[in-house]
C-alpha cells in the first residue's frame, strides 16, 4: 500500500494498464486479483482490528472476484465471513468464477439474502460494482445498496464504492458511502471530484506490483495537485527586493453593497506577496476599504478612462469581485479586455462575459463555480456537476486561457493536451460568502510576481484549499472568507 499518486486515470486507462500488466509483462489476472483482496484484507484489519465478523457483498465481475478473495482470507484468519452474491452466480467467468471456487473450496458459502450476511457484522465489504458501471443502478442491485447504507455499518469499498461512476464521480442512482476506499493499478480520477468526496471516505492505493515501466504505457487522463510540488515557485527573496520587484495587481469591482468582495480580493493579493495592489471602485467605496485596509492604494473609478490611467501602472487586472452587472460593471469590464494585461476573472465578470457576443483571450484565468460555469456553457448546474471534466475542457476550448472549475475538487486546465489537474484539499467550511474573492485574488497576487498563468492558477488553488483547510481546524462551519487570509501568509513564505 502506498500515499495517493499523483497520476489519475479513467476507466478505460486503468483497465489498458491492467491489460498491459497481463499481456506484456506475464502477470496472471489471477495474481492480481490475489493481490487486491490481500491489500482490502490488510486494511481493514488494520482499520477495524476488533472486527470479528465481516460481510461481503458481491456482484458478477472481476470486482466481485476481489471480494471472493477477501472472504476466503477472513475465513483463513478465523474470521466470521458472510458473503451475499447479487445476481446470478452461474454467470460469473474467468478470474472471478476462479476465486468464488477457491473461496467455497475453503470453507466459505454464500448466505441466501443481505439481511442474514449483515446480520451482526462488524464491517462491511463492497466488491459489488467495479470501474465499468455507466448506468443508473436499479432493481436489487439498488435494494442492496440502500441496504447496506441503511445498516450504518463501516464500509471498505473495492476499488471504487459500488455505483459511483469512474470517470465523472457522479452518483448513478445511488452509490454505497465508504469509510475506506482501496483503489489499485490506476487511481480513478472521478472519485477525487464533486459528488464522489462524500462516498470514497478515505483512499488508500495499491500498485499491486505492478512494474513502473507499466505506466510509462499509457498517460494520465488528469493528474493530482499537491502545493509540496511547487516549493521552487515560492523561493526566498533577495534581501535587497523591493516593493517594484513583485508586481502591481489592479484589483476591479465593488459595485454599490459589494465593496466588501474587492476589498477581500485586494487583500489577499497583498498577502501572497504582490509588492502593490490598487483597488478601482466606486466613489462612495474607495475611502471605505483605504480605511479598512490602508495599504491598499484605492481609487475612484466612473469612468473608463480613469480605469484606463490605473490599468497602465499594473501587470495584472483582477476584476470580476462585486462588479456588478449595471452599465458601470459593464464598462469596466470592456475596458479591461480591450487592454493586453493578463487577466484573472471572476464572479460578476463571468456573468457579464457569459452575455456577451463569445470572446476567448490567451493570457486570461477565468475561475467559476459549477453556475457560472453553466451560463458560459449555456448548461444548467445539474449538466456541469455531471461531468466536471467534461465542462472544464469545454471552458478551456471556448474560452482559451487557463480555466478553473471551483467546487469539491477543484479542476485546472490549462490547455487541450496536459492532464487536467485536481486539488483535493479544502473543506465544507469553503461554502461561505467571499471565498471565491479571496482565490481571485491570489491568482492575481501570483502572477503579479511573476508566474506564469497556468502556475499562478494551480498554485493558487492549493494555497487557497490549504489555508481553508488550517483556518477550519477549530471547526468547517462558520469559517469565513476573512480567516484564510493569515494562513495565507504563513503558505506563501515556507
Amino acid at each position: 500500500m502506498s500515499e495517493l499518486p499523483r497520476n489519475l486515470y479513467s476507466a478505460a486507462e486503468t483497465r489498458a494498464l491492467d491489460r498491459i500488466a497481463i499481456d506484456r509483462f506475464g502477470i496472471p489476472g489471477y495474481t492480481l486479483m490475489t493481490r487486491a483482496g490481500v491489500e482490502v484484507f490488510a486494511a481493514c484489519r488494520a482499520g477495524w482490528p476488533d472486527a470479528k465478523r465481516l460481510a461481503v457483498v458481491c456482484g458478477l465481475g472481476n470486482n466481485a472476484g476481489d471480494g471472493y478473495v477477501v472472504a476466503r482470507l477472513a475465513h483463513e484468519a478465523g474470521l466470521n465471513v458472510a458473503v451475499y452474491v447479487i445476481g446470478d452466480p452461474a454467470k460469473l467467468t474467468g478470474d472471478a468464477s476462479q476465486a468464488a471456487n477457491d473461496m467455497k473450496n475453503a470453507g466459505v458459502q454464500p448466505v441466501k439474502s443481505l439481511s442474514e450476511a449483515l446480520a451482526s457484522a462488524d464491517l462491511v465489504v463492497d466488491a459489488i460494482f467495479g470501474t465499468g458501471l455507466d448506468r443508473d443502478v436499479s432493481g436489487e442491485w439498488f435494494q442492496a445498496i440502500e441496504g447496506i447504507n441503511r445498516s450504518q455499518i463501516p464500509v471498505v469499498a473495492v476499488d471504487i464504492p459500488s455505483g459511483l461512476h469512474a470517470d465523472t464521480g457522479v452518483v448513478l442512482g445511488i452509490a454505497v458511502r465508504a469509510q475506506l476506499t482501496v483503489s489499485f493499478i490506476g487511481l480513478k480520477r472521478g472519485m477525487v471530484t464533486g459528488a464522489a468526496r462524500e462516498y470514497c471516505g478515505v483512499i488508500r492505493f495499491s500498485d499491486l506490483d505492478v512494474p513502473s515501466t507499466v505506466y510509462q504505457q499509457r498517460s494520465p487522463s488528469a493528474r493530482m495537485l499537491v502545493l509540496n510540488d511547487f516549493s521552487d515557485r515560492l523561493a526566498p527573496r533577495a534581501r535587497a527586493s523591493h516593493k517594484g520587484h513583485h508586481g502591481h495587481v489592479l484589483v476591479v469591482g465593488g459595485d454599490y453593497g459589494m465593496v466588501g468582495a474587492v476589498r477581500m480580493a485586494a487583500e489577499a493579493a497583498a498577502r501572497v506577496g504582490a509588492g502593490l495592489v490598487s483597488v478601482a471602485t466606486r466613489r462612495d467605496h474607495a475611502a471605505v476599504v483605504a480605511a479598512a485596509r490602508p495599504e491598499l492604494m484605492c481609487h475612484r473609478v466612473e469612468h473608463e478612462d480613469d480605469l484606463d490611467r490605473l490599468m497602465r501602472r499594473a501587470k495584472v487586472v483582477a476584476v470580476g469581485p462585486g462588479l456588478g452587472c449595471s452599465s458601470w460593471g459593464r464598462a469596466m469590464f470592456a475596458s479591461i479586455f480591450a487592454s493586453d494585461l493578463p487577466l484573472v476573472v471572476d464572479a460578476d465578470a463571468l456573468n457579464i462575459l457569459a452575455s456577451a457576443t463569445p470572446h476567448d483571450r490567451g493570457n486570461w484565468v477565468i475561475t467559476p463555480h459549477p453556475a457560472e460555469a453553466g451560463r458560459l456553457l449555456g448548461l444548467d448546474v445539474g449538466e456541469v456537476e455531471t461531468d466536471r471534466f467534461a465542462a472544464v475542457r469545454m471552458l478551456q476550448v471556448r474560452f482559451k486561457g487557463v480555466a478553473v472549475l471551483k467546487g469539491s475538487g477543484t479542476l485546472v486546465c490549462p490547455n487541450q493536451s496536459d492532464p487536467i489537474e485536481v486539488c483535493v484539499a479544502g473543506n465544507p467550511g469553503m461554502a461561505s460568502g467571499g471565498m471565491g474573492d479571496v482565490l481571485t485574488g491570489v491568482i492575481a497576487g501570483l502572477i503579479a510576481q511573476g508566474l506564469a498563468l497556468h502556475d499562478a492558477a494551480r498554485l493558487g488553488v492549493c494555497v487557497h484549499s490549504e489555508a481553508a483547510d488550517m483556518a477550519a481546524r477549530d471547526g468547517e462551519r462558520g469559517t469565513l472568507a476573512t480567516d484564510l487570509l493569515a494562513p495565507l501568509r504563513r503558505l506563501v513564505n515556507p
